[in-house]
């Protein structure tokens, strides 16, 4: 019986998550969230950490028993230390977990319209806070025709209404209030675009992360690519699902990175669903070694994020 390298033996670790939820609560203390009392957002962080796990089992994303899609997760966010302080970037990286949790159950179900209406209603929630996530609907309709194979007049008609459902409520708040002007500019902001290429606004934190980030992403895709076949026909659709939004976020962070920080949450998670399923089924020297380089990496460029002035330092 061969020796099972030090990746492998991490990969199916049932200590995997524990060590890991550890580690994040060690890089969140020292991002300051007792100084800045960031309880929400802390909360969000490790509760879409639990999400991950459940997105993991619910739909069998690696082959074996493993907890790396979790752990990435909750790696790379506490990596991404800067984003912490936002509550409403919180609010969407929860929202956006939960609309693909509901859109892989439709998976094959033409008449699936309850979890269609429920997945696009994560996105009318997201796009209170950040309007310019509407712009993956498009996205999200291809992904449901061509990978989740539910598209019908029924789930397209539950989409849009799960879109509006929200702004519903929104829409009554502001003629309670006697003016709905802040309502329609909300939406005049998806017709404006900032100068494409415009990284004047993205400090070298942000640079570095998504770089490392986009590179994790890639090194995914490319593994995945090459060994899809392994995988069950269901698991290669749900995960050309995550290509999609992982190349779909990364061309919009370049073409608009004023909106980096939104992105970037969304990129996290299609990335650590990739860069998981590397880790966890990849046997070689070779990968043992990117293995290593990747939590050097990681722990480097969180050390580095830390230092910002923004935070505890």
């Amino acid at each position: 019986m061969r020796n099972k390298r030090r990746q492998e033996r991490f990969a199916l670790s049932r200590f995997a998550l524990p060590v890991t939820v550890i580690y994040g609560a060690l890089a969140t203390l020292a991002a300051g969230v007792i100084e800045q009392e960031l309880w929400l957002q802390t909360a969000a962080l490790f509760a879409a950490t639990m999400m991950m796990v459940f997105l993991n089992n619910r739909y069998s994303l690696i082959r074996v028993y493993s907890r790396m899609v979790s752990c990435s997760y909750l790696v790379l966010m506490t990596m991404a230390c800067f984003l912490f302080p936002s509550i409403h970037g919180a609010i969407i990286e929860l929202a956006f977990i939960a609309a693909c949790m509901f859109l892989f159950n439709a998976y094959q179900n033409p008449r699936g319209s309850g979890a269609v209406f429920y997945a696009f209603a994560m996105i009318g929630i997201s796009s209170i806070f950040f309007v310019q996530i509407l712009y993956y609907v498009p996205l999200l309709w291809f992904v449901l025709s061509t990978n989740i194979l539910a598209l019908s007049t029924r789930t397209i008609a539950a989409s849009i209404i799960g879109l509006i459902i929200p702004y519903w409520f929104v829409a009554g708040y502001y003629a309670s209030l006697g003016n709905l002007q802040p309502f329609i500019d909300h939406f005049c902001d998806l017709a404006k675009f900032g100068k494409l290429f415009d990284y004047s606004m993205i400090n070298s934190h942000q640079t570095v992360t998504f770089i490392f980030i986009a590179l994790l992403g890639i090194t995914g895709i490319i593994h995945f690519l090459r060994n899809s076949y392994n995988d069950k026909i269901k698991t290669r659709m749900l995960y050309e699902s995550f290509i999609a939004f992982e190349i779909a976020t990364i061309v919009f962070i370049i073409l608009q990175p004023q909106h980096f920080d939104f992105l970037l949450r969304i990129l996290i998670i299609s990335t650590a669903a990739l860069i998981g399923h590397f880790i966890t089924l990849t046997h070689t020297w070779i990968t043992n070694i990117a293995f290593h380089l990747i939590i050097v990496i990681t722990l480097l460029i969180t050390a580095y994020n830390l230092w910002m002035p923004s935070l505890t330092f």
